[in-house]
């Protein structure tokens, strides 16, 4: 038979107070945090409102993060003219009192010559202040600094560690840059399988250069079971989103058949698309050369309209800045 629970204990008898003394009152209930009112004014857009409870609150509390936000307004025009060097200077304020949103803040001042020229030293001092106190752009930041071996000497085990913490916060740039380096062994050991996995966080947060490595891995089973379908299946998604890599990986998945029901005229329209973009493929080359004149037209009309988008971009970024300063730009001088 199963064990009789032992009985409960009998209760004390409360402690009667000294006569004419009064019971003590019972301790008040600890109230939560107060509520940002003026963040939650900024998030509604009422930028008017949130610029006069944050400036109040910053000069009655001392409270940083409504120095940042009243940095912010004046940063953006929300609410007040835009005005940097008044932004820079509640940024400041901020920052003194440890805030790591003011910090970054100021790395992109001193990046941009906003408020003051152009400090690429300055900005990579705010950058490791903001990222020593936790903040993840900041940490990934600077981790390319570390890569790039400029400002700094290069240092692949410094930025491995930098992006590790960006990514444990969740930042898809970071989690596919440190795929890079767990795929390449530059910093840390090389291990296709944790390259891999960062690779799947990314792509899941839709980071397009993610999915490409993410594909890959599954189309040629590195670091991961091999699984084709479901690799063509990422490659399309990339390849709408204008990624010349997954568009030739497409190309070639639909020509050869391989993964994805063989589609040649698809195929040859999306390695025409690629080409266009710059990635080139002999292969396919000589794939859409043999085809019969009809199909081959059918592909080119598909690709046209990608084909004139891509021309119109790469125009638009070769073409020669204005001379003269923009009207928004020109006010600020």
């Amino acid at each position: 038979m199963p064990a009789k629970h032992a009985p409960a204990p009998a209760k004390k008898a409360a402690a009667t107070p000294p006569p004419g003394q009064a019971h003590a009152a019972p301790p008040a209930q600890q109230k939560g945090p107060e509520p940002d009112l003026a963040f939650g004014a900024f998030q509604r857009g009422y930028y008017i409102t949130a610029f006069a409870l944050a400036t109040a609150r910053a000069a009655g509390k001392n409270d940083p993060k409504s120095m940042t936000l009243v940095g912010e307004l004046y940063a953006n025009g929300l609410g007040v003219p835009q005005d940097d060097k008044k932004a820079a200077a509640w940024y400041r304020l901020a920052a003194a009192r440890g805030d790591a949103n003011a910090m970054f803040a100021l790395a992109m001042f001193a990046l941009q010559g906003r408020a003051g020229p152009r400090d690429r030293q300055q900005s990579a001092k705010w950058l490791a202040a903001a990222a020593k106190l936790g903040h993840p752009i900041a940490a990934y930041d600077l981790a390319l600094l570390y890569i790039e071996g400029e400002l700094f000497p290069r240092d692949f085990t410094r930025a491995a560690e930098l992006l590790r913490q960006a990514a444990a916060a969740g930042n898809p740039q970071a989690e596919y840059a440190l795929g890079t380096l767990y795929k390449q062994g530059r910093g840390v050991p090389r291990d296709m399988h944790e390259a891999v996995h960062l690779f799947a966080l990314a792509a899941l947060a839709d980071q397009t250069d993610a999915e490409v490595e993410y594909g890959i891995a599954l189309f040629n089973g590195d670091g991961i079971a091999r699984n084709q379908p479901l690799a063509a299946e990422i490659f399309r998604k990339a390849a709408l989103k204008g990624n010349p890599i997954a568009q030739d990986r497409l190309a070639l998945i639909l020509a050869n058949g391989v993964g994805a029901k063989a589609d040649p005229i698809e195929a040859a329209k999306w390695h025409l698309i690629a080409k266009a973009a710059g990635d080139t493929d002999l292969s396919l080359d000589e794939f859409v050369a043999k085809m019969d004149a009809t199909a081959r037209a059918t592909a080119e009309k598909r690709a046209a309209p990608w084909i004139a988008f891509i021309k119109q971009a790469i125009a638009a970024k070769t073409a020669k800045p204005p001379q003269t300063p923009a009207p928004a730009e020109a006010a600020k001088k």
